[in-house]
């Protein structure tokens, strides 16, 4: 069968890369072609955008790019109608996929979500569309389903995939000084930074965290890179000669870190998983006009997954103007070695890994996404 997968992020690129193992592993016969990033291409879908060429973020960019994202919306569904797919699959990227989705199911194709829009944090409105032009949602997150049974829409629970990323990649015996010396880095303590995967995210949060560094003189701080995101682009933030940019190997360096510096989003849940002590941290431009517009739409009481999954806080959040030196060095010192909330917040780790369930949730996935189209071509 032919699939059409669209991603829109990094992190969209990873699952859909696990996602299309998974339907390959299921349907031999699979042709698959996405929207995406190196992952997805290395597994073997036929590559039509790269997620560095479409992503945009924040109130004033999405405006700025109105004309850009109005392109790809027209490309987006002619290639659809050309590949003429057996599906259209999802991968989160809402304010895009959402649109497509109405396409494609007007369209008379299949629309499968995995995934699911994080509607329960802003834009509730959109369940309509979801109930209209969604005809299967799975969800990674367990507190979905309830969300979305009050709205008497039924989802499935698959489970989380960065479980089996973490898994399969994470090199859990790799010795500290066989790590900082594959990355020329110091033979010294490490605290981890992980600004974002978009150059404005990474514009909005490094300065700060480098900031940090003087109050911490016994550490050296490695970035770790985002795909599609040069090193040229970091060392314009970069005066402390005792920082690093470690590409490609994320997993390890948190694995190797004492402490870590996290970008609001699926990397601090991957942190916690991995379980190193973290702080998170966002910050989009708009200055107060951003902060009072997201204050507006934000429907949960905390911005970051293992806070959400648990219920409670067991990572510090410091978003808009709570991201302050002051503050970030006082969280920082916390959860380091000797930290007063160091040993708390590493019990929480372990209570929300239980939580998560099993690995293997991109390969459920890919097999209820087949045996459903499967059945309904009977």
């Amino acid at each position: 069968m032919k699939y059409y997968i669209i991603a829109g992020e990094a992190s969209g690129d990873l699952h859909g890369a696990n996602l299309i193992r998974g339907i390959q592993n299921t349907d031999d016969e699979a042709v698959i072609r996405a929207w995406g990033g190196d992952l997805m291409e290395q597994n073997g879908a036929m590559l039509v955008r790269h997620y560095k060429e479409t992503a945009v973020m924040g109130y004033m960019s999405v405006i700025k790019s109105l004309g850009k994202i109005r392109k790809n919306l027209s490309y987006c569904k002619a290639d659809i109608l050309d590949f003429n797919p057996d599906v259209v699959i999802f991968i989160d990227y809402p304010g895009f996929n959402l649109r497509i989705a109405k396409f494609a199911k007007k369209a008379g194709f299949k629309t499968y979500y995995y995934i699911a829009p994080k509607i329960w944090a802003w834009k509730t409105y959109r369940i309509k569309s979801i109930k209209k032009y969604v005809d299967r949602l799975y969800s990674i997150l367990p507190f979905e389903v309830d969300f979305y049974k009050d709205y008497n829409y039924e989802i499935e629970y698959v489970g989380n995939p960065l479980l089996d990323a973490i898994d399969t990649q994470l090199k859990r015996n790799e010795l500290f000084d066989d790590f900082v010396k594959r990355h020329n880095a110091l033979q010294k303590p490490i605290i981890a930074l992980l600004p974002g995967s978009r150059r404005q995210e990474i514009s909005n949060l490094l300065p700060m965290m480098l900031r940090a560094k003087s109050a911490f003189p016994n550490y050296q701080f490695l970035i770790s890179s985002a795909p599609g995101i040069s090193d040229d682009f970091y060392t314009q933030f970069i005066e402390n000669k005792e920082t690093t940019i470690v590409r490609n190997d994320t997993y390890q360096l948190l694995k190797h870190a004492d402490g870590a510096i996290v970008a609001s989003g699926t990397a601090v849940l991957e942190t916690a998983l991995i379980g190193t002590p973290q702080v998170a941290v966002y910050k989009i431009g708009g200055g107060y006009l951003a902060h009072f517009l997201g204050q507006l739409v934000l429907r949960i009481k905390w911005a970051t997954l293992p806070n959400l999954i648990m219920q409670r806080e067991i990572v510090k959040e410091l978003l808009q103007k709570d991201f302050t030196l002051s503050k970030l060095t006082k969280e920082l010192t916390a959860i380091l070695p000797a930290g007063n909330k160091r040993e708390q917040q590493l019990n929480n780790y372990n209570a929300l890994y239980t939580k998560m369930g099993n690995t293997g949730a991109s390969a459920r996935a890919a097999e209820s996404i087949v045996k459903h189209l499967k059945a309904d071509k009977k």
